[in-house]
């Protein structure tokens, strides 16, 4: 065990973001490992640089709309506390390893953590960032898994008519990941003019409403109802679509009547906390997140990140920007 020079190894506490109530929350005093990290394993202790939040989730969670059913399914990696409140939740942390392994210490690494200023963990739960790619876009490794296991689900050809339905973060992605295929004609949808420019600056071709019913794949992201629809009625003969958005404890009347019967159409769900079956005798869980750091080495990504705020001012910040911030993306947590 080596401990990056100057580093004090006297604290047990930290300081992370709570979710106290429906739509509250505070910064609170927070033991630096979990009581779940058992000391015998090989752990690293890292100081927060980021963290991202995860508007559709994460709002979710602070509005206290985790239905009953989910609280163990909804559980993230190193969560503490239980649904509905109080919690701490959150799962986009990319900080620096200042205590563990040697050939960690020193390593800017992401971890499916929280928000909060400092934590333990075992060393396998953190990865080293490539080279090439900056901490501060780091961030989006979440999101970016996210859209990885949604384009498996899909299952996108050479050629393929793609339509992606809702522009988050999740969206985006998909989208240009699904751009990247050759011969895609991929078509970003989204009924907020303000992801027009998002889109262009990702080499997207942006719509803000319904278009051709010939699409071979569908990805429906929104998280709204009224984007299932939409989605629907983009898909053609014998066409997938593939359902990210996660609702919560919202009813969600799916509109199977009309072509979607004739049309035998396949609509199918899609969620990151499994792998896709056929990917599992050759992929785990920490290779699909070193591919999706790989993925994020593009400055292009960088207008998936548009706002931030100190750590500190999260208990005043957190409420706006979930409510409020109809035309945020990422935002980043900077300590």
């Amino acid at each position: 065990m080596q401990r990056a020079p100057d580093t004090p190894n006297t604290e047990t506490m930290a300081r992370a973001w709570w979710v106290t109530g429906a739509g509250k929350g505070e910064i609170q005093e927070t033991p630096l490992a979990e009581p779940g990290v058992k000391e015998q394993e090989e752990l690293v202790t890292v100081q927060s640089l980021y963290s991202g939040i995860s508007r559709g989730t994460e709002s979710l969670v602070f509005h206290g709309r985790v239905p009953r059913s989910e609280y163990t399914a909804m559980r993230a990696p190193f969560q503490a506390g239980d649904f509905p409140w109080p919690v701490k939740y959150g799962y986009a942390n990319v900080g620096k390893v200042t205590e563990g392994p040697a050939e960690l210490v020193g390593q800017t690494v992401f971890c499916l953590y929280p928000h909060q200023n400092r934590y333990r963990v075992p060393a396998s739960a953190v990865t080293p960032l490539p080279k090439d790619l900056p901490a501060e876009r780091a961030i989006l490794a979440a999101n970016m898994e996210t859209a990885v296991n949604g384009l498996w689900d899909g299952a996108p050809a050479v050629g393929d008519r793609i339509a992606v339905v809702g522009l988050g973060v999740v969206g985006l992605l998909v989208a240009w990941l699904a751009r990247r295929i050759p011969g895609t004609r991929v078509t970003a949808i989204d009924t907020n003019p303000e992801r027009h420019a998002v889109a262009e600056q990702l080499g997207l071709t942006f719509s803000s409403g319904p278009g051709a019913d010939d699409h071979d794949l569908v990805i429906h992201a929104s998280g709204h109802p009224s984007g299932l629809e939409t989605a629907l009625g983009l898909a053609g003969q014998e066409a997938t679509i593939v359902e990210m958005s996660w609702y919560g404890d919202q009813l969600v009347p799916a509109p199977l009547g009309a072509a979607f019967h004739p049309r035998r159409m396949t609509l199918k769900s899609s969620q990151v906390g499994q792998i896709v079956p056929s990917r599992v005798p050759r992929w785990d869980y920490r290779k699909r997140l070193a591919l999706a750091l790989e993925l994020l080495q593009d400055d292009a990504l960088d207008a998936l990140i548009t706002g931030e705020c100190r750590f500190d001012d999260l208990p005043k910040s957190m409420a706006r920007i979930l409510i409020d911030g109809r035309d945020t993306l990422c935002h980043r947590v900077v300590y």
